[in-house]
């Protein structure tokens, strides 16, 4: 039996997480070829969870590990990048300070090495209790 339709559900992958959710659209081939799955991912984006966080302000770290995401010398691209599951946001203001760089308006994520993270947890007091 033939899976495949001549309309989709669209799904992206969220950067950050890089978990898989719909975004609400449907898409149609419009030779009405029954050519698509039931869900078709398109491409990246962030997931509603993460884009609140990057709508408040904040950047994402993605610790990713460098032995095994991409090309030594290249850019990562966001299909390359083996997330080690760590994450932190950093609110753009203070990423720009703390890292001495600026950092674009349009750009949500960062992907950084392993250690990047606990060096920012080490530099931040205890909460007092």
């Amino acid at each position: 039996m033939n899976e495949k339709s001549h309309v989709s559900l669209e799904q992206h992958v969220c950067l950050v997480c890089g978990v898989t959710y719909d975004t609400g659209s449907i898409l149609l081939d419009k030779r009405l070829c029954a050519s698509m799955k039931h869900h078709t991912t398109t491409g990246w984006s962030l997931c509603p969870e993460h884009q609140k966080l990057s709508d408040d302000g904040f950047v994402a770290m993605v610790e990713c590990d460098p032995e095994r995401s991409g090309l030594p010398g290249d850019r990562l691209k966001p299909e390359q990048a083996y997330r080690t599951g760590r994450l932190a946001h950093l609110k753009r203001e203070a990423f720009a300070t703390v890292f001495n760089v600026p950092i674009a308006a349009d750009q949500t994520c960062v992907f950084v090495e392993p250690g990047v993270i606990e060096r920012l947890q080490a530099m931040v007091e205890p909460a007092a209790g």
